[in-house]
């Protein structure tokens, strides 16, 4: 890929005819999980929404009550422990990039002043650029880990052509987005819905979202809303079905995930913002 991918005149992706969908934490025995997976394909089908106008992510403007996460210039206000080597800055963007020989992951947790680094609710919009075969991720709710992936919080998953088949906008483990080629194991007992055709793709900016109030989580790519989740219990921290651990308010992080056989992890992070949502 050539270097003009990270030009800020760089085109995004329009949105996509997306599944807009409502959800909720599964109880133990994964009923509504057999369900949703059943019936993913058909659902996303039915509740397809009509494209709007793309969100020009190359060319961003103030957006009333948000507030920058990221300078552009340096990590001032974030924090990474092990494996720090994987994130730096370049041409105003966050760069992670994992080389094919690495197979430790890395997480850049954000340390800074808004809000005292701890968001409850709240609306974060984070512009990504994914080179093929990267694998990585936006956390939320969760609190520094020097090393491993976070043990608390919710990942909100960026990718767009890893062999996991968990794809871009999952909740890592919870409620599952795939559009193929990699598909589900046969004894797969996580939700899953099936889209019709890739909403976002590599090598082409586009922005993820994910509001949060009060536990109901919704997740959009550029701009589009693609589901909804609501989180039980949602002040009180917990074991979710996906084995992490809910925690009722914490910070952002940003995912530095191995690569697979024969490649390299590799994406671009830029216009980092959040507004404050009440409660």
């Amino acid at each position: 890929m050539k270097n003009s991918m990270l030009d800020p005149t760089a085109n995004s992706i329009a949105p996509h005819r997306a599944a807009y969908l409502v959800a909720k934490e599964p109880t133990p025995n994964h009923f509504g999980d057999k369900l949703v997976r059943r019936l993913g394909c058909g659902l996303a089908a039915a509740l397809a929404l009509l494209a709007t106008n793309p969100v020009a992510a190359q060319t961003p403007s103030p957006e009333e009550g948000f507030v920058s996460l990221f300078d552009g210039k340096t990590l001032t206000g974030w924090k990474v422990g092990d494996n720090a080597t994987l994130f730096h800055v370049e041409d105003g963007t966050i760069v992670m990039n994992c080389p094919a020989d690495n197979h430790r992951p890395a997480h850049l947790f954000y340390d800074g002043d808004v809000n005292g680094h701890t968001f409850k609710n709240f609306d974060l919009r984070v512009d990504v650029l994914t080179y093929p075969g990267a694998n990585s991720g936006i956390y939320f709710h969760t609190e520094f880990q020097d090393a491993g992936f976070p043990k608390k919080g919710l990942e909100c998953q960026m990718d767009n052509s890893h062999v996991d088949w968990r794809r871009t906008g999952s909740l890592y483990g919870l409620f599952n987005l795939t559009w193929g080629p990699e598909t589900p194991s046969a004894d797969n007992k996580q939700t899953v819905v099936y889209l019709a055709s890739a909403p976002v793709r590599d090598e082409v900016w586009y922005t993820q979202e994910i509001i949060c109030r009060d536990g109901l989580v919704t997740v959009k790519l550029n701009g589009q809303p693609i589901f909804t989740y609501q989180i039980s219990d949602a002040d009180s921290v917990h074991r979710l079905s996906s084995g992490a651990t809910w925690l009722p308010a914490g910070t952002f992080a940003l995912q530095g995930h191995p690569p697979m056989a024969g490649h390299i992890s590799k994406v671009c992070f830029r216009n980092i913002r959040v507004k404050v949502l009440p409660g």
